[in-house]
């Protein structure tokens, strides 16, 4: 039998568990970009952005779209490493020099800077993927190919296997 107090603690971690998870990014969706850059964002993505969000160039060939408070805590600890290593300054220059705000407009779009499509070579057809506390735009190729590496469970499990991800 449970004790009252360590059940309504598990209930409570269990509860602001459900409100964090409700406010993640999830899942995958196609999506098409139109002539002047803007891409439709999925209704479910939308209310966690009303404020503003931040669209940078990912570390695999993709944009990654940071709510405002999300790339606020990156911007603080990027800052926090010293500026003589030159990892630091690598770091700082791939995710600030590829950085921009975007705003969602009425209709549930972002303006994806020229010089993000243009770095990426972005077509018109775009797959907008939940990672989390992020989400993550890809060419429907380049995302076809990390759907191919995910399909490997051998691999996936020697993979990540080292992360040691705890399950409660």
């Amino acid at each position: 039998m449970k004790s009252g107090k360590k059940w309504n603690a598990g209930a409570s971690r269990r509860f602001a568990l459900k409100g964090v998870v409700e406010h993640m990014f999830l899942g995958q969706y196609e999506h098409t970009m139109d002539e002047k850059g803007r891409l439709t964002i999925p209704a479910r993505f939308r209310e966690s952005i009303a404020d503003g969000a931040y669209i940078t160039r990912g570390f695999d060939q993709n944009l990654v779209v940071w709510t405002a408070p999300a790339f606020e805590l990156i911007y603080q600890r990027i800052n926090q490493l010293s500026i003589t290593d030159p990892l630091a300054r690598q770091l700082r220059r791939l995710i600030f020099s590829h950085a921009d705000r975007v705003e969602i407009d009425r209709v549930g779009r972002i303006l994806i800077p020229q010089f993000l499509r243009e770095t990426l070579q972005l077509d018109s057809t775009l797959m907008v993927v939940g990672a989390g506390e992020t989400f993550e735009i890809w060419s429907t190729d380049r995302w076809a190919e990390q759907e191919a590496q995910l399909q490997d469970s051998e691999s996936n499990a020697r993979q990540f296997a080292a992360l040691d991800l705890p399950v409660h």
